[in-house]
């Protein structure tokens, strides 16, 4: 599927009505995308049957779960998304810093599933996949293909995990107990960095006509999915935040590389606030700063390429974090010593600590850059960072055991939560920090050029169509558009 062609009505009759009865004898509405952004208002009704339905079982009525505006139980809706405002003592800065936290979403705890629906279902509504028949791809570094697989098991497709070999054992030991068969988790070479191999595999399993590649970092509908439903719930945030902070700024929106999609969200509240929007990456693979490459544990972050869904002319600022801060970090986050750590020594409250678990390695590194910013821009108490954490530090807990055991520890101790909190946090640096000038979004604009047109087949004028702004601003036009599709393959499923 060329990923230019987004659908926008019916394309293929026959598929179209297959997938509508296999989903009529599924039992299965499709939310719509107005009513994952606006859920408190659009799904009240909705959430009153869904107490029956555990947030992580298989069962087709989580799709209306799929969105930011569960509580900490999943299983009531908040009028606000979930998030922390981390306090000075913490940051070191004036700055307000806040985090959404992707651990609230239901069946893979990360937003993430929600990418996966948005890339799958226009294919759905217009007839170009069939549920019965072809097989989902999801290549993914690690939750998107979680997210793709969950959506694909609810919805009775057949679903494929392609994801690096060297990604935590938990997301593994999550894809086993959800795929129908061992062979639909495909590992591939690497870490992190080696999203080309993954490219490679899936131009393999292409070759196989009911085997459809939905490539989150060419998936315009990922773009399209954060820039509206993540958009508009970071916004609600924003709006909770400057309840109480009346001259309250919104001067930037963190998020790390990875597929490009949740930057999206970046485009929205720059449209509406002017808000600067910062791409992270890890120093140790620093593709959009320095041309770079390199391995890193900043596991979730794609890199070595430049995402075709990433609006790069509309970015300001690239921020490299390293993994050593990272893993640091998670380590104080995620032990009773350093918690009591923050807790008696730097006066952090129990119930900052307690959301500080929700915090995994990229979402820590998004807190990082948010530091990293304040300090660059002298921001003061009445500036505003917004960045999310995608998922929580349960997907990393063998991860922190592997740390210990290279620091030589069973576990963290009060001397050494005292050294990570001095070496990682205390003084975080300013550096490999850089505020995009317009040759240095052409610089790496055109570094997408090598994956995306020599590479992977993109026609040039299509991929050089993304410059403009208006290109990316008039995407969001297909959200009425899709839910039209989506209510009239409900009526047809007798859903609606």
């Amino acid at each position: 599927m060329n990923p230019f062609l987004l659908p926008k009505e019916i394309q293929d009759r026959p598929t179209y009505d297959r997938a509508v009865a296999h989903l009529r004898e599924a039992g299965v509405r499709l939310p719509l995308f107005s009513e994952l952004a606006n859920a408190p208002q659009a799904l009240n009704d909705v959430y009153t049957k869904l107490n029956q339905v555990h947030a992580d079982a298989p069962d087709p009525r989580n799709l209306f779960r799929v969105h930011w505006f569960n509580d900490r139980a999943r299983t009531g809706l908040t009028d606000t998304p979930e998030y922390v405002r981390l306090p000075k003592a913490l940051t070191g800065v004036d700055a307000q810093i806040i985090v959404a936290l992707g651990d609230r979403f239901p069946m893979i705890g990360a937003h993430k599933v929600l990418a996966a629906y948005g890339c799958l279902v226009p294919r759905l509504v217009s007839g170009a996949f069939d549920p019965g028949h072809h097989r989902a791809v999801w290549p993914s570094t690690g939750n998107y293909c979680r997210g793709g697989i969950a959506i694909s098991r609810i919805l009775g497709c057949h679903g494929v995990a392609v994801l690096p070999e060297g990604m935590s054992r938990e997301r593994f030991s999550w894809l086993e107990k959800w795929v129908n068969d061992p062979e639909d988790i495909v590992r591939t070479p690497g870490t992190e960095s080696n999203v080309k191999e993954i490219y490679d595999k899936c131009e393999e399993l292409s070759r196989d006509p009911q085997n459809i590649i939905v490539n989150q970092f060419s998936e315009f509908s990922n773009y399209l999915v954060h820039r509206f439903v993540t958009g508009n719930a970071l916004d609600r945030i924003f709006q909770s935040v400057s309840a109480s902070l009346p001259n309250a700024r919104l001067a930037g929106f963190i998020a790390a590389t990875g597929s490009a999609g949740t930057l999206g969200a970046g485009d929205h509240l720059k449209n509406r606030y002017g808000t600067r929007i910062v791409a992270v990456e890890p120093v140790e693979c620093p593709t959009l700063l320095y041309n770079g490459f390199g391995e890193h544990n900043i596991q979730g972050v794609g890199d070595k390429h430049v995402p075709l869904i990433h609006n790069v002319m509309n970015t300001d600022f690239v921020v490299g974090v390293s993994d050593y801060d990272s893993d640091g970090i998670n380590a104080l986050f995620n032990t009773p010593a350093g918690q009591n750590y923050l807790h008696q020594r730097k006066g952090i409250s129990a119930e900052i600590l307690d959301t500080l678990t929700s915090m995994g390695f990229s979402g820590i590194a998004n807190v990082l850059a948010a530091i990293k910013l304040a300090k660059y821009l002298s921001l003061g108490p009445e500036d505003v960072l917004i960045t999310v954490a995608t998922d929580g530090s349960a997907l990393y807990q063998t991860e922190l055991q592997k740390w210990l055991s290279l620091e030589g520890s069973e576990n963290v101790d009060e001397i050494l939560a005292a050294e990570l909190y001095g070496t990682h946090l205390k003084n975080v640096r300013v550096d490999h920090l850089l505020e995009l000038s317009e040759i240095d979004r052409n610089r790496i604009f055109n570094l997408g050029y090598y994956t995306w047109v020599e590479q992977q087949g993109i026609n040039i004028q299509d991929f050089e169509r993304r410059r403009d702004q208006t290109f990316w601003n008039q995407l969001e036009r297909l959200i009425p558009t899709w839910d039209a599709m989506i209510e009239a393959f409900n009526q047809e499923t007798a859903q609606s």
